[in-house]
């Protein structure tokens, strides 16, 4: 995972000289001042065991091997308790900013096509004290409106502070919260808004215009629309019978004593708080029902592993609040009474895609502690970083290489570089703001270099997360001061793991050096099934002897001497080749993602076939690079569809699958490039941008049988 150095080699004995000589100076009062010892024991230290000494488990952390953890603070049992205790603790504090947009224009490209762009301002925050008055009042208002307790409500919105404000106003009066991705499909959206029979929905101005005006008329049991913004609306598509209202309206409506004086139905642990739709990446979305006890033991086992986590610290969100990822993680924050401020993907820094070229992206403004993460993401910042290292002089690119790689060794070893970090590595920090100190990977697998590369050059530890919609994001979270690769941890306070052998795949917890198998979680915060689906929760969750309740994931896993989980495949990802070869679709993905000419792949294999292909998407500037230097000419459609350049591209990424040690028959044999970007809008990935196989397969069907011989 090291860079390669190209430098002379007499040049690189004296620079390691001068290192070893700056080393032996300054280890002895480091050593003892920054806490490195205590860092590697942590590290290195048994973090989960065997409760029943069996290689299966369930493994438990060492920490609460009699008993798992169900609440942050005794007694506070229910989002809505938990959201008061925060606003009685943290009155005076921030607790929800929202930047002020300063103006907005419309920027042509040479291309001919048209970006919109802003200039944007500083935040603007709401207290807790605050917070917790909008969402009371709120929540009376929607009561007013006649949503009734036990009564479903959707929301479909983008990520923001109303969207936060609604959910616990609905936690607050025990309405349960159906969300659904706001870029889901139409007949998705219907799906969900029908199988839950909601009669509100909250939504924005520019959703409502624009993906929901088309099922209004499909949703025969809709009557009151809620929009979060004050901007003005085009009533004359909506269709009789549904009344719109604005969610300061509706507040206003809630705050008039008469309302605010009618008793609220307060939830128990039990009560249904959340309804989660999930991505729909193996077909139609399924509604995930989690109650308040659920959530409270998630948010109990993420907080227990972030350490020093408290009402200093600020968390920058971004990713849906849809998805259970993003909202355990503001969960864990409020229940901690830090500062939350919101940004998209299209204005997180400097240089996203709507910021205007001199101005400021969120993290420069925000200047987050705090973040969550999706690899795809991450991905991204590393080859934009690398790329930028290749274009450097030669002294500049040769001086981050040793000092990149330097880093990596003191790692490893347990010990901080602060030389580096203040020379070498503050500009890359300044991406995320320049002050993040923990950062949480979750949604899908996070390959080594980029985890490693965020460690180096971020100056902040990187904690790999693992856990399903089906049990509340909750599952295992890394330690901060483990920095080994491509293992997601140790189970959370709240939860325990078994291994189930799976005979099919060849996974068996007897095996040797490491038991493998299926994953199974099990705990309070494994939620209560998907709603109206009970074939699918005799298939899926099942309560053991003493009333504990599982989760079967269908992903395999296995236990690391030291208690560690590594996700190792996936049931459904498994093919079996023609010859017998079983092939992981996902670690071909996760190994080839690394390659510098690709942005995004999907491999593909047909069990009657002999050799996997691929699917890819890839690096614009990498792939045009690649064209000039065969002397090929064209628009970006012209270049991906060009037989020459697709021979290339394959023969690159043969060689990035040779290094990464894939196996003969796991390396793609063909390839298709797509000009296309798979975003959530092209319906191709999900929005935490995991792959819709089903949908990739369709979609490129009369490819799949030209590289297979087919046409």
């Amino acid at each position: 995972m090291k860079l390669k150095e190209d430098i002379n080699p007499l040049l690189l004995q004296v620079f390691r000289s001068v290192v070893w000589v700056y080393s032996i100076i300054t280890f002895i009062p480091w050593y003892f001042f920054s806490g490195a010892g205590t860092n590697l024991e942590r590290a290195r230290r048994i973090k989960a065991r065997s409760i029943s000494g069996h290689p299966a488990g369930p493994y438990r952390a060492t920490n609460c091997q009699e008993k798992l953890v169900i609440w942050v603070n005794p007694g506070v049992d229910t989002l809505d308790k938990m959201f008061e205790f925060a606003a009685r603790r943290f009155p005076k504090r921030d607790c929800l900013g929202t930047r002020e947009v300063l103006s907005e224009e419309d920027e042509p490209q040479p291309n001919g096509k048209v970006f919109k762009k802003v200039i944007l301002g500083k935040y603007n925050w709401l207290s807790y004290e605050e917070a917790y008055h909008a969402a009371k009042c709120f929540g009376s208002g929607l009561a007013a409106l006649n949503q009734k307790p036990f009564c479903n409500i959707a929301i479909i919105c983008e990520t923001r502070a109303e969207w936060v404000v609604a959910a616990q106003a609905c936690f607050m009066y025990n309405f349960p919260l159906v969300t659904l991705y706001a870029t889901l499909g139409p007949k998705a959206v219907a799906h969900g808004l029908n199988e839950t029979e909601v009669t509100h929905i909250i939504t924005s101005k520019d959703l409502l215009q624009g993906r929901l005006k088309a099922i209004l008329c499909e949703v025969p049991r809709l009557q009151f629309i809620i929009v979060v913004d004050n901007k003005p609306i085009n009533r004359s598509d909506i269709p009789k019978g549904i009344t719109i209202h604005s969610m300061d309206a509706v507040k206003e409506m809630g705050c008039r004593p008469d309302n605010l004086a009618v008793e609220r139905r307060q939830p128990a642990p039990s009560d249904i708080a959340v309804i989660m739709y999930t991505s729909g990446s193996t077909g139609i979305p399924k509604g995930v029902m989690i109650s308040h006890g659920n959530i409270i033991a998630a948010i109990a086992g993420m907080a227990e592993r972030i350490p020093n986590l408290n009402e200093t610290d600020t968390y920058i969100g971004y990713l849906p609040l849809a998805h259970v990822l993003e909202l355990s993680a503001e969960l864990v924050c409020i229940s901690h009474g830090c500062r939350i401020g919101y940004s998209s993907p299209q204005t997180l820094a400097d240089q996203s895609s709507k910021i205007k070229k001199g101005s400021k992206g969120d993290t420069s403004v925000l200047k987050p502690t705090l973040m969550a993460s999706v690899p795809e993401i991450m991905d991204r910042i590393y080859k934009n970083v690398m790329t930028k290292v290749e274009e450097m002089s030669k002294l500049q690119k040769t001086l981050f290489v040793l000092a990149y790689n330097y880093k990596i060794e003191q790692i490893s070893k347990g010990y901080s570089t602060p030389l580096c970090d203040s020379l070498v590595f503050k500009r890359v920090r300044a991406l995320l703001g320049g002050n993040m100190r923990v950062l949480l990977s979750g949604g899908a697998p996070l390959s080594a270099a980029t985890q490693r590369f965020m460690n180096v050059c971020m100056c902040c530890p990187v904690g790999q997360g693992y856990g399903l919609t089906e049990t509340c994001g909750a599952g295992t979270i890394s330690e901060f001061w483990d920095y080994s690769t491509g293992r997601v941890g140790a189970p959370l306070v709240c939860s325990e793991i078994m291994l189930k052998d799976w005979e099919e795949g060849g996974y068996y917890s007897t095996d040797t050096p490491n038991p493998r198998g299926e994953i199974l979680i099990g705990g309070p915060n494994v939620t209560m099934g998907y709603y109206k689906s009970n074939g699918k929760n005799h298939e899926d969750f099942f309560v053991d002897a003493n009333g504990q309740r599982w989760f079967c994931t269908g992903d395999i896993g296995e236990f690391h001497p030291d208690g560690c989980l590594k996700i190792i495949d996936r049931k459904k990802d498994l093919v079996k080749l023609q010859a017998g070869e079983y092939v992981s679709l996902g670690k071909v993905e996760a190994v080839l993602k690394n390659c510098s000419l690709v942005d995004n792949i999907c491999a593909y294999a047909n069990s009657d076939q002999s050799y996997v292909i691929s699917f890819v998407v890839p690096n614009h500037k990498q792939l045009m690079a690649l064209a000039e230097k065969m002397q090929i000419k064209g628009s970006w459609e012209e270049i991906c569809n060009n037989l020459q350049i697709e021979t290339e591209a394959l023969r690159v990424i043969t060689e990035a699958a040779i290094s990464g040690k894939l196996e003969r028959f796991e390396i793609p044999r063909k390839i298709r490039l797509s000009a296309e970007a798979w975003t959530p809008e092209t319906g191709l990935v999900t929005d935490a941008f995991k792959l819709k196989r089903k949908e990739l397969k369709t979609h490129y069907q009369e490819d799949i049988e030209r590289m297979y011989g087919g046409k």
